[in-house]
């Protein structure tokens, strides 16, 4: 996405009022009014109503226009996009606090990575990596069967 020249496109603070916003997004200001009823941007209010954009959702703006006439992807088909994006980074937030967890149980238990195998007698034996289970201790006798034959 195209970065508002001297600002930070992840900037959240609301400081444009709407014709601002208006003219850094190269859009009316009541094509900005409709994003906002449809929830695609939605900006910041005053305690009197105004409407404040960020520098963040002027970029916004840019991505969907550039979605809406570069791309032809209809204004539902981008509030879908936006959506699964934020999914798509809640769901990757979610897996780096779980690997966060992971490590620090696996320094807690100061185990790192085990390996497990079923030992002879059913039992489950937990192994260091390059470790081979015991081999199954079978008994060593030879039993030899013969059938009891009858004499006369």
């Amino acid at each position: 996405m195209a970065r508002i020249s001297g600002l930070s496109g992840d900037d959240e603070t609301p400081v444009f009022v709407i014709s601002v916003a208006a003219e850094l997004a190269g859009m009316h200001a009541q094509t900005l009014r409709q994003y906002d009823r449809m929830g695609l941007v939605i900006p910041s209010r005053t305690r009197g109503g105004g409407r404040r954009y960020s520098a963040a959702d002027v970029t916004r703006l840019r991505e969907v226009q550039r979605l809406s006439q570069d791309e032809g992807v209809s204004l539902g088909g981008i509030q879908r996009i936006f959506e699964l994006e934020h999914q798509v980074a809640a769901l990757r937030a979610r897996v780096g606090e779980l690997d966060a967890e992971l490590a620090e149980a696996r320094e807690q238990l100061g185990q790192g990575s085990r390996f497990f195998a079923v030992g002879s007698q059913g039992d489950i034996v937990a192994l260091r990596h390059g470790q081979r289970p015991r081999p199954r201790n079978a008994g060593q006798a030879l039993v030899v069967w013969r059938p009891h034959t009858r004499r006369d």
